[in-house]
């Protein structure tokens, strides 16, 4: 069985569930009876082919692509032609879409293959739920994604609870959570405590992440300390004193590390699929506080992994708990246990493999 996934946005946790996703696949036991290519587009904050190259499994074939996420109409025609061209050489049994733009593109260009092939397509967040757009691109957006379903077809593969119940409003769905490798990320686990609470978020200082919100949140809480794992180009939206940028941060192993250093996790995202960091966070039994959004509603359990909160002034209740020691390790410890239960890369993986096989 031949499978082409498709992916526009190689980055962050995208960037992460493909890695793990090729190692997985690309195992001899599986490569025995699925040939995996990755048709990706990189160049985006230190992720280039040369660094995929390097950290994904050789066993799984590798072609980059130019696609960008906006309509841009030149360059989609461009990645079009170059799309429909590999999967024209491919010849592959099913094709898996991700993202938005991937699942326009790749659709199109299965179609124009005037062959049958079993399409699968997972968002990874939907575009007509990004609040950093008017209401008009939001309503074009979830146009787009309708009709394209009901022209094109194919089945949506869902990373969350959430994004399932909105999927199957759109058409045929089926559920398969994000994972990440609990054991991998386990090894930085070691029990840690700073003199003076530190709270932390990892990821691109992008607006999906809202780091005007981060700001403000480390305004209102000046002893406390906050650091934000990675860069991006909002990041002259942190003006706090209490806040660190580290800057970007391309090994894995330093990554973990840092984050296994703070004591709360925060995630002020607006929009998500549903959240990686947020996973190895609580792998690593750090209690999380998050916006109250699709993704991070299905992953955080209220007052049992962490809270959730639509308004700033729930936070002061939240960090008041979590200042006790004794009770970030408690919702620390019921946060990993969740990972195990629901959010292990290898029981996705397989699962996904057995949709693939039905």
């Amino acid at each position: 069985m031949k499978v082409v996934h498709v992916v526009e946005a190689l980055e962050g946790g995208v960037y992460t569930y493909f890695k793990d996703l090729s190692w997985f696949f690309g195992s001899e036991e599986i490569r025995k009876t699925v040939d995996t290519t990755i048709l990706y587009s990189g160049h985006r904050n230190g992720v280039n082919p040369a660094k995929v190259q390097a950290e994904f499994s050789p066993n799984v074939k590798l072609i980059h692509i130019e696609m960008v996420r906006e309509i841009a109409p030149f360059q989609d025609l461009k990645s079009l032609y170059k799309l429909r061209k590999q999967l024209q050489e491919i010849d592959p049994d099913i094709v898996h879409l991700h993202s938005s733009k991937a699942g326009v593109l790749g659709r199109i260009a299965v179609f124009a293959l005037f062959k049958k092939r079993k399409v699968f397509y997972t968002p990874h967040g939907y575009s007509f739920l990004r609040t950093d757009i008017s209401k008009a691109t939001q309503n074009l957006y979830f146009t787009i994604e309708k009709s394209f379903q009901q022209v094109f077809g194919g089945t949506t593969i869902a990373c969350g609870d959430t994004e399932f119940e909105i999927a199957k409003t759109i058409g045929p769905s089926k559920l398969n959570r994000n994972g990440v490798d609990i054991v991998a990320i386990r090894l930085y686990f070691q029990p840690h405590q700073n003199e003076k609470l530190t709270i932390g978020i990892l990821g691109r200082i992008t607006a999906a992440r809202n780091p005007e919100l981060f700001n403000e949140i480390a305004f209102r809480f000046p002893n406390f300390n906050f650091i934000w794992i990675g860069d991006g180009e909002l990041g002259h939206l942190i003006t706090a004193p209490n806040i660190q940028i580290t800057g970007w941060i391309l090994d894995q192993k330093t990554v973990l590390t840092t984050l296994n250093t703070i004591d709360i996790y925060l995630q002020t995202s607006i929009w998500e699929g549903l959240p990686i960091a947020v996973l190895e966070a609580m792998v690593l039994e750090k209690p999380v506080v998050a916006t109250n959004i699709v993704g991070n509603k299905d992953v955080v359990l209220p007052n049992k992994t962490g809270f959730l909160f639509d308004d700033i002034n729930e936070l002061d209740a939240y960090f008041e708990t979590l200042k006790n020691p004794e009770n970030r390790m408690i919702f620390g410890e019921k946060a990993f246990k969740r990972c195990q239960e629901l959010f292990d890369k290898n029981l996705n993986f397989k699962q996904l493999l057995t949709l693939y096989q039905e």
